[in-house]
């Protein structure tokens, strides 16, 4: 039998405050993450680009911040199993947060890219990291509860991150997501070290070492399956939400689509399908099923955002925000994927799939831009996400269940 929740007081430990830490971590991350796509327009403007170089060099910083991370992916989630969870969250806040504050004094294009891909090392070791803490710190009736807790309060930073550039100049809000991630550091130095952590610190395992991941099949196709449940995830925000206005001009709609407003709506969506995952999850007592149900109205709604014949800009927003709700099961495939591995290479496995996520755009944009010219934007879309949900319907019927599972070992 899994342990239940039997009172309000059980709830207690979900506002510890390496919870509440980890997500205020996870606030700035996305709130820093999506500043750059959110100016890109007005800040290459601002140092004298055209309009022709600001595709073109935009596009090319944006690279330079998805590398960031995928570098950066596996090198904090190794040191967060080497050194400690904290070591990561101290130094990735650090890193980031200076880059931000010198992406506001900057005025020259490779400069920015440069400090983007800076930026981009330090965020990847945020939200891994913050996981891989609150998994090992919380009991396992509330580790559901409390992902979806860290993963809702940090999706706000992007809603933050869109009201604050319709307020401030573009520099300035570099200086506030810098100036957020400092006093983040200060709150930090309170927080203590996982037990798990400090325990496997004295064996003499192995730890932090990435290629252990793909040791064997078993453990490479674990790993795939963690990454596998996340992809339509990212199908959403990287396609759906990101070149929103191309998809509003292509099925009719009568106004023209702000992307800026769609990804905006996209993840407060994503925000209230987070809080409702982690508790449809402790219900079901399944991470699995809840996962199942989410996946499921995701392609129900990308198939009425493609093929539905939306017509007015106010549908396709609410579409949009529904679409947010669907995918809003991120914190818990990163829960899984901590549920998956020993506390030796928990860290490096989050970390690491946290990032490698973000950057299946990588592949899937260019999939979509390939395909436009002759198939034009919904039916390259269609094929795109077909293989997105392929994939995640595959490792999501091949994974075990982790609900519930006792975390203390090492692999």
């Amino acid at each position: 039998m899994h342990p239940t929740v039997t009172s309000s007081n059980s709830l207690r430990p979900l506002f510890a405050l390496p919870v509440i830490v980890a997500a205020l971590g996870y606030f700035v991350d996305v709130y820093d993450l999506l500043l750059f796509n959110i100016v890109r327009v007005p800040s290459l403007k601002d140092l004298g680009l055209s309009e022709a170089d600001i595709s073109l060099v935009g596009g090319k910083i944006l690279n330079y911040q998805q590398a960031g991370l995928l570098a950066g992916g596996i090198l904090w989630g190794i040191l967060g199993d080497k050194r400690g969870r904290l070591s990561v969250l101290f130094g990735s806040i650090i890193t980031y947060s200076l880059a931000n504050i010198a992406c506001g004094f900057v005025h020259d294009p490779q400069l920015y890219a440069i400090l983007r891909f800076v930026a981009g090392l330090g965020l990847a070791g945020e939200l891994g990291a913050g996981i891989t803490l609150v998994s090992e710190i919380l009991p396992p009736n509330l580790r559901g509860y409390g992902s979806s807790l860290v993963a809702s309060v940090g999706l706000l930073g992007a809603v933050v991150a869109y009201f604050t550039v319709t307020l401030f100049d573009w520099r300035t809000t570099y200086f506030i997501g810098g100036g957020l991630g400092l006093i983040l550091l200060l709150m930090r130095v309170s927080v203590l070290e996982s037990g798990m952590f400090k325990r496997v610190q004295q064996t003499n395992v192995s730890r932090g070492n990435f290629w252990a991941l793909f040791r064997g099949k078993e453990q490479t196709l674990r790993y795939l399956r963690c990454m596998g449940i996340a992809i339509p995830t990212y199908l959403v925000i990287g396609i759906l939400a990101t070149f929103s206005n191309e998809f509003g001009k292509a099925i009719g709609v009568s106004e023209p689509i702000q992307p800026g407003r769609a990804v905006m709506f996209t993840y407060v969506g994503t925000v209230a399908g987070d809080l409702f995952s982690g508790f449809l999850s402790q219900w079901l007592r399944s991470r699995r099923k809840a996962i199942g149900i989410m996946m499921s109205v995701t392609l129900v709604l990308v198939l009425i955002y493609l093929f539905g014949g939306i017509t007015s800009a106010d549908s396709f927003y609410a579409l949009c925000l529904a679409l947010g709700f669907g995918i809003g099961y991120i914190a818990m495939f990163l829960t899984i994927t901590a549920e998956s591995f020993g506390t030796n290479l928990r860290a490096t496995a989050t970390t690491s799939v946290a990032n490698n996520v973000r950057a299946t755009t990588l592949l899937t944009i260019p999939a979509f831009q390939a395909m436009k010219p002759s198939l034009g934007v919904i039916q390259s879309a269609a094929i795109v996400a077909l293989i997105c949900f392929a994939l995640g319907y595959w490792a999501l019927v091949t994974m075990e269940e982790t609900f519930g599972k006792e975390l203390d070992y090492s692999e």
